[in-house]
């Protein structure tokens, strides 16, 4: 299983990029799941990296929380609103799995109170998915051309060059 930590030394480049754009835009993302007609959903979603690995957690009772029950694969979007996309952007795909450890999501609650005053300590998160990531890419704009780099487990980071015609 690729979590974030092994992500993140298997594809730095990517990962640099991710969370620079993830906290550039206030930790929001885009979220794509399957909704059970098939058809795609994209709904907003703000990850927390938590001990080594990035964690999709939120409202109870949501349809994007409903779609990874039903089928846990996804697509996440670093948010932009950057048409040139000179910050770069990133995605990542991968499968969620829900982990109801209560320790470490009383853990995980603490950490989210110090860091935002967003008080949950106490709560029980169902769900509380950990997110496995089975393929990434990003996008760089260097001077003239663009950069698309891409990853697969056991893999190393590749690089395309984009020019404009």
């Amino acid at each position: 299983m690729t979590y974030w930590k092994e992500f993140d030394t298997a594809a730095p480049r990517i990962s640099t990029i991710f969370r620079r754009r993830h906290a550039a835009a206030g930790n929001l993302c885009m979220l794509a799941t399957l909704r059970s007609d098939g058809f795609p959903r994209i709904s907003p979603m703000e990850p927390r990296f938590f001990e080594d690995r990035l964690w999709l957690v939120g409202m109870p009772n949501t349809t994007k929380f409903a779609d990874l029950a039903r089928d846990p694969r996804l697509c996440l979007h670093t948010a932009t609103v950057d048409t040139q996309v000179s910050d770069g952007d990133a995605k990542l795909w991968g499968t969620v799995h829900d982990v109801q450890d209560e320790g470490l999501q009383q853990r995980f609650a603490e950490n989210l109170y110090e860091e935002t005053g967003f008080d949950l300590r106490g709560k029980k998160f169902e769900p509380f998915y950990a997110l496995e990531i089975t393929g990434a890419s990003a996008v760089e704009v260097g001077e003239g051309d663009m950069v698309v780099l891409i990853w697969k487990p056991g893999q190393p980071e590749h690089e395309v060059h984009k020019r404009p015609d």
